[in-house]
Order: C-alpha cells, then structure tokens, then sequence
C-alpha cells in the first residue's frame, strides 16, 4: 500500500555526515586560537586538506575527496597525494602553495621522473583547493530537498486503563470494531475493551485531498503556474490568498517528487547507456533583495543591490533533451546565526578556505575581533562585521558558489544514471569544468569520459547570426559540389567536412619531455560548419585526449556538440515561470525592472522541479506526426502523461 507523503522534515536526516574534524581536535583548536597567528593556526590543521570526507546515504557508505589534480593531460590527474619513498628527497605528488591570504592556496603538481605506461606526464599543473567537507554538505543539501518520506503519525488506540494496551489494529483486527470513515476518507477504529475511537491517516489512492482545502483548483492552479501568470493574478483568479498560494506550491511540488521517484529515479535503475551526452549550463536570475520584518526597512545606513544574482545548474540528455536536475545555488534553511556557531565551534575565521564547513557560501565564516597574534586590524574587522550584519537584515538564506552546487549536482547525476561512457558539452566555463575534471577522474582517466566546449560570440546581433547562418549553408553547399558529393543534406555535409578537416586539425599532440612523450592540449578550438540561424557562427573544442579517435569517430563526436537541450529548458523557463523571466525595462528607459521576481528561492526551486516534470513527461515535441516527450525519447516510458497524472497518481 502507498502510504501518504511529505517533505522531509527538518529535524530528519536522509544522509548522514561522518564530522571529520574529531573531538580532541576542536578543544585543541579552542585552546591555540588566541595563541597563534592565523597563519600558523591554519597550517597546524593542513591535513584537512587531502582527507576524505565520509558520508552514508540510502545504506551505502561513501568518500569525497576531490583536491586533486584537474588537468585531463597531465600524470597525476585525478591521482590522490602520495609520498614516493624511493625517490630522492622522498618527495610528495603535491605541494600547497599561495599567498599568504588564506583564500588564495592552490595545490601544484611535483615534476617527478615517475615514468608509467600512460602516454601522460607531470605539468606542474596549479589547481584550486575546495572543502572536501563542503562539497558534501552540498551533496546533502540537495539530496534531501528533493527526498519524500512516509507520514508515520503515532496512534493511541486505547485508554490508559485498558488491558489490551500496546495492541494495534493493523497486528490484531479482532480486538477493534470498524466504525466507518470520516469526511477525509480514513478510516475509524474502536477499542472492544475501552470504546475509545481513533481515526488513522488514509493511504494515497483512499484519498488525494487529505489536509487539502480547494483541492478542486490544483488542475488550473498548475496549468496557471506553467503559464507564467503572476502570484497576484493568480490569487486573483482562483480567489485565494497568497498562503493558500504557497502552501499549494508546496503541494504541487511533493506530488511532482512521488511521481519522479516512481517514474524516474526506478527508471532509470533499470536502464543503463552504453554513451551518454550530457549538455550542462547555468541560469542566471535575480532574486529580489528585501529586508526581512523588524530589519529597518527605512535604514538607510547601507546600500544594497535591488537583485541579488543567483545561478541554477542545468543539465539535459544532449539528443532527448531530458533534462536530469536543475538546481538552484541557494540554501534557504542556513542563516547568519548558524555560521556564527560553526565559526565559533571549529574557529573557521583563521582556517584556509579548503578546510572550512560552510566554504560554499559566498560568505564563508563568521567575523571575530582579532587576537593578539592576529594579522588583521581592527578596522578591517568591522568592515568585514558589518557587511555580514547587513547581510542579515536581508532574505533568510545564504547564496552557495556554485561550483560546489555542480559538485553535488554532477555526483547526484552520476548516482543516477548508469552509463559505460560520458560526453560532457558545455560553455567555456571554469566551474562546470572544474567539477566534471573531479567527480568523473576515473573515467576520463580510462578514456571512457570526454569534455567538448561549445563557444559563440554573444556580442553578435540578429541580422550578423542570420548572415553567418547563410554564408555557412552556401560554404557547405559548395564545399559538398567541389568534391563530387551528391547529398544536399547539411548534416551529412557537415559531418564528411570535418573528417575531411580533421585529417590536419588537432586538439592535442604528443610532445617530447625528459623521460617520454606525452599527450598535451593545444588549445585550437575549431569552428563548426553547422551554423544555427539563432546562433550564428561557433568554435567547438576537446579539453580531454581524443588523440586515441580517428577522424570518422571524432567528426561524429563533434556533430553532437550543441546546447540545444539546455538552451530549450531554459527558454521554456523563461516563457513559463513569472519569478524566473527575463527582466522587463522599465517605464522610464533607465534599467531593468525585476517586479517578478520572487524574495525567496525556495519557490523558484519547487517551480524548477515542477516545469521539469511537466517538462519532461507532459510535453512532447518533434516534426510531423511523431511527437514524443523527452522521457519518450530516452526510454524511461511509452506514453504522454497529462498534468492530473502528476497531481493525483492514478
């Protein structure tokens, strides 16, 4: 039986983090805090730093450590620190090295002569470090947003006098009488012994409205909200208040994660992908800054930006457009308040960035007055106090740098789905990059993973995309004459063009070092000969080794490189979601207006959830008669759900 669901309450923990900081070390930084400069302070907990952080979820124990190597190229990609005994002076594969500001340290790869079979050799690669401890709390951030439990209410089925105490009617029927069902559909029980009644919670299909007032407008409330009517307009309209409106959302949001966990995520458990093609990019959008009540709305002692920036993490199956998660870097149940906790507990403040709690917010501790020893003045402290005080008076919440949220996004995916080999294609951008390089070493070290970068000129107007759209359709068409080829199909010219140009182009070539050749990247993009009218012209490059594909295998490799499938997402985003559209200019001409924006990211994630469900099971597209919706498409399902199937599971 499907038992009634909710949200996972806060006080419950679906992954559990095993703290890697222990408790003889806490009371040991409690007592050197006031007697050593930051500098030293930090370095004495160095060892953070290369540890794995370890965590279980759903009855599986896992370990996180990604301060790495993050160059595809060199030796110790992806390779954890080691000592090497037999070589002089005993060296380690990594060194710490950066200023002496506590947010700048990066960890560089030794020179060593350690000679393998991997066509591979050190670079003296520099990469950035991250908290292996953040990075997790990430992970369970995001796991636990979307995680739905049983409602488990405790009965009382007798009085305190009764003999037949501690007995249930779902062990022994016999010592109840069934007294029928109330308006909510559940059923009554009633002790034989001590006469006292008790009602017990239906189970789904016994009732959809259970705790549900107006559950007759969940039908148009959604079809309202996928349609970019405001918050207001559709109180207006539906006659409800903005309450009912919220707590509605809420609902609609939960049915959405019953019918993904039933329809996705045991989906995709018995399905697996020989190749993948994953298209990942990141929204922008603004979240309106407003100070919370009690904060002085009239204080005018501080300015502050009408919008805050915030990013959504997208990604999308590159050929069905099935789009796996979107999730926004946000954390709207952290506060100022708990920072200051974990600041004081772990003294944080005098810690480098890589082996703090909360290094994925933007703002990372929590001030101190300086100590003796401290390097910082006083002036420079309250500088520092005053803009997080000020932070405080705005929208509870913390934004999350979203490099972290792609850590955990991209390692959810990869929990998800089971595929032999991945294909990631992307924008040039450094975080996306930097988190696909840690959560899949291991396959791009065996060759069973590869990055493909798309880039485009954005400063391009309407009229230049089009041009460049013709000049390319001619190129090809001629191109195609020239060497006797009788296809008119574009695709197909495309595709032999850039076997024939890849007989000469490459994306990286071995070179000669002191103890072998190796593979190296050459950084020389190449420019795609299908050219998007709504796009323009656009360079497509490999930040993996492909030395290993042929020209035939490789031509059809980058005739996959797009970002159509996020790029359609985030359209239907912006055309469906009031909170998430593009920003209105205002009456005046002098800027941007961000009037729907919403105050608290919660909602535009429950939104997110519910236009990718919508997205992805309820809406089909394609030429001609054969329309299919993206879940279609990947093989998660044979048929196109309407929108009461996600509200009421039948």
């Amino acid at each position: 039986m499907s038992k009634l669901k909710q949200l996972l309450p806060k006080f419950q923990d679906k992954l559990e983090i095993t703290c890697p900081v222990s408790d003889d070390e806490i009371l040991d930084r409690q007592l050197q805090y006031p007697l050593l400069a930051p500098m030293k302070f930090a370095k004495r907990y160095h060892n953070h730093l290369y540890e794995p952080v370890s965590f279980s979820l759903n009855g599986h124990e896992y370990k996180i450590q990604y301060n790495h190597c993050a160059n595809p190229f060199c030796e110790s990609f992806g390779l954890q620190q080691e000592r090497f005994e037999k070589v002089k002076h005993k060296p380690y594969r990594y060194k710490l090295q950066g200023a002496k500001n506590r947010r700048a340290k990066y960890i560089v790869c030794n020179d060593l002569p350690i000679v393998t079979k991997l066509p591979k050799a050190t670079l003296n690669c520099t990469t950035n470090t991250f908290s292996n401890w953040a990075v997790t709390e990430e992970i369970k951030r995001l796991t636990e947003l979307q995680t739905i439990v049983e409602i488990e209410p405790e009965y009382t089925f007798h009085k305190d006098d009764c003999k037949y105490d501690g007995i249930t009617p779902f062990t022994e029927k016999s010592y109840f009488y069934k007294r029928g069902k109330s308006k909510s559909n559940s059923q009554k029980y009633q002790c034989k012994e001590c006469k006292k009644y008790t009602n017990v919670l239906p189970i789904k299909r016994e009732s959809t409205t259970y705790h549900q007032k107006r559950n007759d407008i969940l039908p148009l409330f959604s079809k309202l909200l996928l349609n970019k009517t405001s918050v207001r307009r559709t109180c207006d309209m539906l006659e409800i208040g903005m309450k009912t409106y919220y707590n509605k959302l809420e609902w609609l949001y939960r049915c959405c994660l019953e019918f993904l966990d039933k329809h996705e995520t045991k989906g995709f458990q018995n399905k697996a992908f020989n190749e993948i093609w994953l298209n990942t990019d990141k929204m922008q959008y603004n979240l309106n800054n407003i100070r919370r009540k009690g904060k002085g709305s009239f204080d005018t002692s501080f300015t502050d930006d009408s919008a805050l920036q915030t990013h959504v993490v997208i990604t999308a199956d590159v050929h069905s457009r099935y789009v796996f998660r979107s999730d926004v870097a946000y954390d709207w149940d952290f506060d100022v308040e708990q920072l200051e906790e974990d600041t004081l507990l772990y003294r944080e403040d005098h810690l480098d960035s890589f082996c703090r709690r909360n290094d994925r917010f933007r703002l990372s501790y929590y001030p101190q007055e300086p100590t003796k020893e401290d390097d910082q003045t006083y002036p420079e402290y309250v500088e520092e106090l005053t803009k997080i005080k000020n932070r405080n008076k705005l929208i509870k919440g913390m934004h999350i740098n979203s490099t972290y949220t792609a850590f955990a996004h991209f390692w959810l995916i990869k929990q998800l789905v089971q595929a032999k080999e991945w294909r990631f294609v992307t924008d040039d951008d450094s975080s996306l990059a930097t988190a696909i390089y840690r959560v899949f070493s291991d396959d791009i070290r065996l060759y069973n993973a590869h990055h493909f970068v798309s880039k485009m000129d954005k400063t391009k107007s309407s009229k230049q995309k089009y041009e460049d759209y013709i000049e390319a359709k001619r190129f090809l068409t001629d191109w195609g004459n020239s060497y006797g080829y009788s296809t008119r199909s574009l695709y197909t010219l495309a595709e032999l063009y850039l076997q024939e140009k890849l007989q000469t182009h490459h994306f990286c070539e071995e070179v000669s070092f002191p103890h072998k050749r190796a593979t190296v990247w050459l950084n020389n993009p190449l420019e795609h000969p299908l050219c998007p009218r709504d796009k323009g012209s656009y360079t497509v490059d490999c930040r993996t080794d492909v030395s290993g594909l042929d020209a035939h295998d490789l031509a059809s490799a980058l005739m996959n490189v797009n970002d159509h499938a996020t790029n359609s997402f985030i359209q239907q985003i912006r055309r469906r979601i009031s909170i998430l559209e593009r920003p209105l200019v205002t009456a005046t001409g002098q800027g941007k207006s961000y009037i729907y924006a919403n105050f608290n990211p919660k909602y535009a994630q429950y939104a997110l959830t519910i236009l990718r469900t919508y997205y992805n099971f309820c809406l089909p597209f394609g030429r001609g008669d054969k329309k299919e919706t993206p879940a279609q498409r990947i093989g998660l399902t044979d048929k196109i759900f309407d929108i009461k199937d996600i509200i009421y599971m039948k």
